[in-house]
């Protein structure tokens, strides 16, 4: 091997000439040409050797964990449906204490629309001759109900005297005979 190798070096450094530039030229002196050829001794042999991983831990263990974690997740799942449903729970409550306040407030505040048209109603017509509030010339709209008895009016009668803004906003809440 080592007569092959330099016998080989010799052939190559008396065949190969120095690199030179042309005369005029800006290019990189060379000492030479040299070829890359293998270590002394050559390179070390190929591993084609199976190398297994490392077991880390067995199949029971890792089953074991993922019993533990999934049981556990299960748990904490529950429990969030629980609080979850108990918050819901409050909510319920909360809105169903509120509920006669805030129907008590609606009627205080329909009752008192009601009130400003009629007070409208009184001051519009009050040079019409023979106008009485809440009938037409004196005579009821309604023949056939009592005179006790409430119906509500239509939404463009109730928000006549309205602002307009106002009126946008709350025109589905007028109606109270659900």
């Amino acid at each position: 091997k080592a007569t092959l190798r330099t016998a080989a070096l010799k052939f190559i450094s008396s065949h190969s000439k120095p690199a030179t530039a042309p005369r005029g030229s800006c290019g990189m002196a060379s000492s030479g040409y040299k070829q890359d050829l293998p270590p002394e001794g050559g390179y070390a042999p190929f591993n084609f050797k199976r190398v297994p991983a490392k077991v880390v831990m067995s199949g029971y263990r890792m089953f074991g964990i993922f019993a533990v974690f999934t049981g556990f997740s299960w748990y904490m799942l529950k429990n969030s449906i629980v609080r979850k449903k108990l918050f819901e729970i409050e909510a319920a409550d909360g809105h169903n204490a509120l509920q006669p306040l805030l129907l008590a407030e609606r009627d205080r505040l329909y009752l008192k629309q009601l009130k400003k048209n009629r007070e409208e109603e009184r001051e519009l017509m009050k040079d019409v001759p023979g106008w009485e509030v809440g009938t037409y010339y004196g005579e009821r709209l309604y023949k056939t109900i009592s005179p006790d008895t409430h119906l509500d009016p239509v939404a463009d009668e109730f928000f006549a005297h309205a602002e307009p803004k106002r009126a946008s906003e709350i025109w589905h809440y007028w109606d109270t005979n659900f």
